[in-house]
């Protein structure tokens, strides 16, 4: 079967920087519901459109076509009494954009003396990366799933 609009795709994948390190990769097969779902980014779904089960593609992304431009507005020092006492570097905490209502997801990223330091960036904003895939499955979307608009089940989206 080859991947289609309302396809469900099972995928490994590795995702390199510029200087061609390393920077994520899948542990375990991820699935995805394909065909504009905005499951995946659009120029890797784009890439995988009429591929089969064993097939590759690499894809080299800009960063407006990936993980979007760092924005320095979204690095914020803040006051650590804000914050749970065990605060540390790495957790995630969500806030409301004052300016568009939207939830921003901030990560920790320096925690000195009564000073917070949090990024809304994505971890890989700013990046240009090489998306390597393989497909591994490809079967058709269920109706709930297409109901949804993400895959269930196994490597999927659990309720």
């Amino acid at each position: 079967m080859q991947i289609a609009k309302n396809s469900v795709v099972t995928l490994t994948y590795e995702m390199y920087n510029a200087e061609g390190n390393l920077i994520d990769k899948t542990e375990e097969p991820i699935a995805y519901l394909h065909g504009g779902y905005d499951n995946i980014l659009p120029l890797v779904e784009e890439a995988l459109h009429g591929k089969a089960v064993g097939d590759s593609v690499e894809v080299t992304m800009s960063p407006d076509d990936a993980f979007g431009e760092f924005e320095p507005d979204l690095v914020r020092d803040e006051e650590k009494d804000s914050f749970p006492p065990e605060v540390s570097v790495g957790m995630m905490f969500e806030a409301d954009d004052p300016e568009t209502g939207e939830v921003i997801l901030f990560r920790v990223t320096e925690v000195e003396g009564n000073k917070v330091t949090v990024d809304g960036n994505h971890p890989f904003a700013g990046m240009t990366i090489r998306f390597v895939a393989k497909v591994t499955a490809v079967r058709e979307a269920n109706a709930e799933e297409l109901a949804h608009g993400h895959v269930h089940g196994e490597h999927g989206h659990h309720h």
